[in-house]
């Protein structure tokens, strides 16, 4: 640990030198200088700290060593006990700040709802969670585009799909992909019996065209007419596009905006993150056989949270924690309480991962 906190103070040093003399750096370079240190900067703060603190630790051990006062010994041990104390703590925010760094954290989200298992319960149910989502991005500001919606006739949502834009949203919306299953008495139900259904959440990172390229000869587009509920035309052009990427057989269909061009744009943007998930999914899977997939079939049984009506109670079983106020969360106003537990268990999970790091610093 020491060596590393080292490096980054030097790494520090180094790039505030070479904004002593700008004027020997190009514009670009004294850009992405800049941009560097910025990003050094709370990383290098944790090494100093850690660094001075084990060097005073080392300065008292060795201060004891000679010590001839009884006194002074006793003082000297209680100090290299404070010492000791406040370099665990610092080590420990110093590992934090070490920990690998998701590059798509600070993107934005294409959220997509579904509704799985259940009828017309689960499509609104699903109309539940699109809902909670937009509560959820209006208080953080967030934009939220709604790029297609399919409706059921009963006020549900068969399928959403939805551009969340703003400050690291991905970050904060990763850990909401997966199965959620609902348990409670749908509206259509005169004997009082509580139903289970289940809506499934995929969320992917908006990315860009050099993220995932596209080859025009992997791709078939189809243009045709936009059909409402029941089949109907509400479009006399042809400007609903569906697009095949043909090597992974995904298939993306637009036919919200009147412009062929707004739906060819959108389902493009589309089909890139899913690719990008796709992709990202194959990778992990290599590293861990074990991995489950982000996002079931939608089956009451693939689940990641329970939403249990009778009880007002709702799980999240990936760490097991139990949250009361349902109407609180759906509503987007707790959900914020479930989301900081979910990252501070991701924090803790990699952490772990570091301890025979700190064992041996």
């Amino acid at each position: 640990m020491r060596e590393r906190a080292q490096k980054i103070t030097a790494k520090k040093k180094k790039l505030e030198e070479r904004l002593l003399d700008p004027l020997k750096l190009s514009r670009e370079d004294l850009l992405q200088t800049q941009k560097d240190l910025a990003e050094l900067s709370v990383l290098a703060k944790c090494s100093e700290l850690y660094l001075h603190t084990l060097q005073e630790r080392e300065d008292a051990e060795k201060e004891l060593v000679s010590a001839e006062s009884g006194e002074w010994k006793e003082y000297l041990k209680a100090e290299i006990l404070d010492l000791s104390e406040k370099l665990h703590v610092v080590q420990k925010d110093l590992s934090v700040a070490l920990l690998p760094k998701d590059i798509m954290d600070s993107r934005n989200v294409i959220l997509e709802v579904r509704a799985g298992t259940g009828g017309d319960e689960a499509a609104l149910f699903a109309a539940d969670l699109m809902r909670m989502y937009m509560r959820y991005a209006a208080k953080r500001n967030w934009r939220v585009e709604v790029m297609s919606v399919s409706e059921t006739g009963t006020n549900g949502v068969k399928e959403a799909i939805m551009l969340v834009s703003g400050n690291n949203v991905f970050a904060r919306l990763k850990f909401e992909s997966g199965g959620h299953r609902v348990q409670r008495v749908p509206e259509t139900e005169s004997q009082g019996r509580v139903h289970t259904s289940a809506a499934t959440v995929a969320v992917l990172p908006e990315v860009e065209d050099v993220d995932v390229v596209l080859d025009p000869n992997d791709l078939r587009i189809d243009v045709f007419r936009s059909s409402g509920p029941g089949g109907q035309s509400v479009n006399t052009t042809d400007s609903a596009v569906r697009i095949t990427h043909i090597p992974s057989g995904l298939v993306v269909q637009q036919q919200d905006e009147k412009s062929q061009h707004k739906n060819k744009e959108k389902a493009l943007k589309i089909l890139r993150s899913r690719l990008y998930e796709l992709e990202k999914s194959k990778q992990m899977e290599e590293r861990s056989n074990d991995r489950k997939q982000q996002l079931g079939s939608g089956d009451r049984s693939e689940r990641i949270r329970t939403y249990n009506f009778p009880q007002d109670r709702f799980v999240d079983h990936r760490i097991n924690k139990r949250f009361s106020d349902l109407r609180g969360i759906l509503d987007g106003e707790k959900l914020d309480d479930i989301i900081r537990d979910l990252l501070e268990h991701d924090r803790a999970e990699k952490l772990s991962q570091t301890t025979e790091e700190l064992d041996g610093s």
